[in-house]
């Protein structure tokens, strides 16, 4: 670091901000170190800066399902976050929520030398987990009900389902049917429950709920066992990829959305615009919620106490797979 402060004509301090990311330095200034670091072929030692700082300047992060697409994409902002403040990930994917598997995964993390973790397991398969949290390292959980142990980050999923009720109850719709996600789901379990609140508030019948996976297959079994029902007019779903499923269900037997159902997904998938019709969806932003997982972990490591971290907000995108039912009414009250 000497050399690099010589080269560059700046002071060592000046050199150690650059390479641990921290403090303010002009950016003419950053690129002379950076250029000198290149030339010089410096590395830094990160084992030396560990015993220094009592930092690894890595996060664990602990992930159930891949296939999630707002797990992707929290996965992505972690990511992006963390090397944006000189951090780099350890990831442990675990295929099961049980103990043994999940205990395993911390176990790992805690020999992998990282300075906390996030975990990204929904917390009903967690608790069902009955597992021991690592209390010698900070956590922080994503998509979770443990706020009154360790900090967590979510999407506000309650108020995404107001949302997409509303919007189909404001139509003219004279109830809306919903297609849950799986019931060990904590976000599943929110949207249902926020749903049925929604419908209580405005008066209005709350049908039965039916249940999906997640996968557009879900969606479809569903979709067949709704549109069998002649007063079936609206349908809010509990995700895209279930929503296209019960879309197909419908068009197969002659019943068009929106004409004769209007349906409403959830999640803001990128191809959902690309649909026919194209999917009315409310938009959560997992980029956010990755992003404030990191800065939370790290509030902690510096000893700022836990940050109340507010829910990440949704919002509505109307397309044109939802409209006001035929006559202006549901056809339960003609």
């Amino acid at each position: 670091m000497e050399d690099v402060a010589r080269e560059a004509g700046v002071s060592g301090q000046t050199v150690s901000r650059v390479v641990n990311a921290r403090g303010y330095v002009g950016a003419a200034t950053r690129e002379r170190v950076e250029a000198a670091m290149q030339r010089l072929g410096y590395r830094p030692n990160s084992a030396a800066r560990a015993l220094r700082s009592g930092r690894f300047r890595t996060i664990g992060v602990v992930m159930f399902s891949f296939s999630s697409y707002g797990n992707q994409r929290t996965l992505d902002a972690i990511a992006v976050r963390a090397a944006q403040l000189g951090y780099a990930l350890t990831l442990i994917p675990v295929e099961s929520t049980a103990g043994e598997t999940v205990a395993g995964a911390f176990r790992r993390l805690e020999e992998h030398a990282v300075d906390g973790i996030i975990i990204v397991i929904e917390a009903h398969q967690l608790d069902e987990a009955d597992i021991e949290i690592p209390e010698a390292l900070p956590v922080v959980f994503v998509d979770s009900n443990r706020a009154e142990t360790h900090p967590f980050v979510d999407t506000d999923q309650a108020q995404g389902a107001r949302l997409a009720t509303e919007h189909l109850l404001e139509l003219g719709h004279d109830t809306v049917w919903h297609v849950a996600g799986p019931a060990r789901s904590y976000s599943a379990e929110r949207r249902r429950e926020a749903w049925q609140q929604t419908l209580e508030a405005h008066g209005r019948e709350v049908p039965e709920p039916l249940s999906g996976d997640w996968t557009a297959a879900s969606g479809y079994a569903a979709g067949r066992a709704l549109r069998e029902l002649d007063d079936v007019t609206a349908v809010f779903v509990a995700n895209d990829q279930m929503a296209i499923g019960v879309l197909r269900a419908f068009r197969e037997v002659g019943r068009a959305v929106p004409e004769d159902v209007s349906i409403v997904g959830f999640d803001g998938l990128p191809d959902a615009a690309q649909l026919w019709p194209p999917l009315t969806t409310v938009q959560q932003h997992p980029e956010r919620v990755g992003a404030l997982a990191v800065d939370a972990l790290l509030a902690e490591l510096d000893g700022a106490g836990r940050r109340q971290t507010p829910l990440v907000a949704t919002e509505l995108i109307v397309r044109e797979s939802t409209a006001a039912p035929k006559g202006g009414r549901g056809i339960s009250a003609r």
